[in-house]
């Protein structure tokens, strides 16, 4: 019972900030704070400004994971047409089975900087062992022989293939590989307005660095900051 309760004090708003201040004064997390201030939301675990939102807008969500929530209430509630990626097995399996409106559509696609394919792995958890769901580009000893080759596309390639001429809003929890999307994403021609981002700098071989250089590029296309989450990682942008 101890542990349950444990687990549901580190969920909470308050015990998040707390650990994202301690976490920033040794140098973990990057001391962001926002550009502007817009009307926000959060649904689905994610932040966004509805501003804009309606049955004419277009959603790219990168990463299912096991986990829709996000990409059902903002069609619920906004109408928009909300375009799935993931190539895992797991949320492939997991979405065949399911009642889905007619405004959501998936691509069992990875999103990359250039047209191929991708080796991912799966992730390790806190205990040791290895994820069903979580997959990532980061090969570590315990999961380099459980390897998987997936379909990708850059941006451009896929806002092609769709037909799209803009997107409203995209959602991005793609477990380390956004830093190579968000360069093939500052090449394209066509720029999110809003985009959700959470970065995975805590990842071996990441490193805050990144983040801190792919923000500050993406401030330098137009990129302003309106929310942060709790934990510092997850970070919405919108495009001015």
């Amino acid at each position: 019972m101890a542990i349950a309760a444990w687990k549901r004090i580190e969920k909470t708003p308050g015990y998040q900030k707390k650990k994202r201040f301690l976490k920033r004064l040794i140098g973990k997390e990057l001391r962001l704070r926002n550009d502007i201030d817009m009307p926000v939301i959060k649904d689905g675990g994610w932040w966004f400004t509805p501003e804009g939102l309606d049955a004419d807008s277009i959603v790219y969500s990168l990463g299912v994971g096991d986990d829709i929530e996000f990409d059902l209430s903002v069609i619920e509630k906004y109408g928009v047409e909300v375009h799935a990626f993931d190539p895992t097995p797991s949320s492939i399996d997991m979405l065949k089975g399911m009642d889905l409106p007619q405004r959501f559509e998936f691509h069992p696609w990875a999103v990359t900087a250039a047209d191929g394919s991708l080796t991912f792995y799966p992730r390790l958890k806190k205990d040791g062992t290895k994820s069903d769901v979580m997959y990532t580009l980061i090969a570590e000893e315990e999961t380099v022989d459980d390897a998987i080759e997936v379909p990708a596309y850059s941006l451009s390639t896929i806002i092609q293939k769709l037909g799209h001429e803009q997107i409203d809003l995209m959602k991005m929890d793609i477990e380390g590989a956004e830093y190579e999307v968000l360069d093939g994403l500052l090449a394209s021609p066509i720029k999110p307005t809003q985009l959700l981002v959470e970065f995975h700098h805590r990842f071996p071989g990441i490193g805050l660095e990144k983040t801190a250089d792919v923000i500050e590029r993406l401030r330098d296309a137009g990129y302003k900051i309106f929310a942060i989450s709790e934990t510092g990682r997850e970070v919405s942008f919108l495009r001015l």
